[in-house]
């Protein structure tokens, strides 16, 4: 296929667009990396709060009847256990309390002895890295804040190499930084951030922009709706990388993190190179059937899409920097919500009463599925509505009603079916940013040059993917998560408030 192609049917420039976007989203995976990285003993894999279940036995590399024997071993301290943090919630008695706690310490580690009386030490030191909730959080905001920078230099490149090569190269990049750190990661933390972080975050910029900048040159009359399509996989993907690697192939429990990620760079490259096929322009001068290009208004007044900005007229207007705030404050939002995701929920639940096991199955449960799926809808839906809509009301509309579900969210957690709820209207709306920001940078600043300034309003997420994991991851260690996901409830307000204040320019000017 030439890179130029007279005839080629536009809809499959979102199959390709759909299996690319795909292996970038698996940066939302992370929730599934994160407590393994974060595991500290034996007690920490397998949960203080119950035995094991029949479902860890692959983990821990246990047949039936030797996981019956170790489920026996537990039921006595077990009991123990229980009866003491009963006892700790219902003293009011510091010595007594104090007294408590140290006979907890001592069932612990007799909780422990069993689970590493039955366990081969390579299979808990497999998952065991000991990071805190702010180390894996860096990780993951390392990745996006590459993420955003390079999106800035590919979006310079597109011209120049064309997007096949360049999606192609951002798969391989992608892949080769998981896949190193599969081989060489270890259990450095600097080499993790590294590999993933800075060269697996590089490769997920370095692609992302291709799939947006060739769709909207293929569906000018539908910018929302193919925006939303072609970042509907970067949602959709979490939830394929996330139950790939934590139940439906159990990979990371099978085979161990190192090659898990071999595993998964490999895919990425894969699926980017298959993808990348279906990269390309339209000819010079196509358009849809039946539709016409936007002409400026004589008496100029704005018409969207009408007149082309390059990047250095677009850096001269306040409308790059109020579009710029509104998608950093929207992005800190749903990246912090999906930093604590876990977290957050399953200390809520078990303060509520609930068990570790059944805590932390619903708080999977929230990420794993309703964030994901709703993450990837809203992406599709939201693109749609803001060609109805508008794409100003759009971003108010949805910055406005993200800002409360975020503050609500704190009192939602603690209840399994609030919980899913939150999770299902916060992904939603995250995913909404991404439709509707590269579409109003389209509509404000013209298309022609939309890949190259797209790149520029991309920033916002790399502010965004700084502040908001790492705030969250903070505050976490801390334990003072409510007033972190206050923090970025009152900014999403203040993004539907500056949303409204936008105009646009009326002409571009040097």
């Amino acid at each position: 296929m030439s890179e130029n192609p007279k005839v080629m049917n536009r809809n499959l420039v979102v199959v390709g667009a759909i299996l690319i976007q795909l292996c970038l989203g698996a940066i939302y995976a992370w929730s599934v990396f994160t407590p393994p990285l974060k595991a500290k003993d034996a007690t920490a894999i397998v949960g203080v709060y119950a035995p094991p279940k029949r479902d860890t036995a692959p983990q821990l590399g246990l047949d039936k009847a030797k996981l019956d024997e170790m489920r026996a071993d537990f039921k006595a301290p077990m009991k123990q256990l229980e009866e003491v943090v009963a006892k700790i919630k219902g003293s009011t008695d510091k010595d007594k309390t104090d007294l408590l706690k140290a006979q907890k310490t001592v069932i612990t580690g007799t909780v422990n002895g069993i689970i590493c009386k039955h366990v081969a030490p390579e299979k808990i030191d497999m998952l065991s890295y000991g990071f805190t909730n702010t180390q894996t959080q860096v990780i993951f905001a390392v990745g996006l804040a590459a993420f955003a920078v390079v999106m800035v230099i590919a979006g310079r490149l597109m011209p120049k190499i064309g997007p096949r090569k360049l999606a192609i190269a951002g798969g391989l990049v992608l892949g080769a930084g998981y896949i190193l750190a599969g081989l060489f990661g270890g259990k450095s933390y600097p080499t993790l951030i590294a590999f993933i972080g800075l060269i697996g975050g590089a490769g997920i910029g370095l692609a992302y922009v291709v799939p947006i900048a060739v769709g909207m040159k293929w569906f000018p009359d539908k910018k929302g709706m193919i925006s939303g399509l072609a970042v509907a996989g970067f949602g959709f993907g979490a939830l394929l990388w996330i139950k790939l690697a934590g139940s439906w192939g159990n990979l990371i429990a099978d085979m161990g993190l190192g090659t898990t990620f071999v595993i998964y760079g490999i895919a990425f490259f894969l699926a980017c190179l298959i993808g990348s096929v279906w990269m390309v322009n339209p000819p010079k001068d196509w358009k849809p059937k039946g539709w016409n290009p936007p002409q400026a208004d004589p008496s100029g007044k704005h018409v969207a899409g009408a007149v082309d900005f390059t990047s250095r007229q677009m850096l001269a207007r306040p409308q790059f920097y109020m579009i710029l705030l509104c998608f950093a404050f929207g992005a800190s939002a749903g990246l912090m919500s999906i930093g604590l995701m876990k977290l957050f929920p399953m200390k809520a639940m078990m303060s509520g009463g609930m068990g570790w096991a059944k805590a932390s199955a619903a708080a999977a449960m929230a990420m794993a599925v309703f964030f994901s799926l709703a993450n990837g809808i809203g992406r599709i839906a939201w693109g749609t509505v803001s060609d109805k809509l508008g794409r100003k009301a759009s971003i108010v509309i949805m910055m406005a009603t993200q800002g409360a579900i975020v503050i609500l969210f704190q009192w939602m957690a603690g209840t399994p079916a609030l919980l899913y709820l939150g999770a299902a209207l916060i992904g939603f709306n995250f995913g909404g940013n991404f439709a509707l920001f590269p579409s109003i940078t389209a509509d404000t600043f013209g298309t022609k040059y939309v890949g190259q300034n797209y790149g520029w309003v991309f920033l916002a997420y790399g502010i965004g993917g700084i502040l908001g994991p790492i705030m969250g991851g903070r505050m976490g260690d801390k334990g003072i998560f409510p007033l972190a996901f206050t923090i970025c409830g009152v900014l999403c307000i203040l993004a539907a408030v500056i949303a409204l204040m936008i105009t646009h320019p009326k002409k571009a000017t040097a």
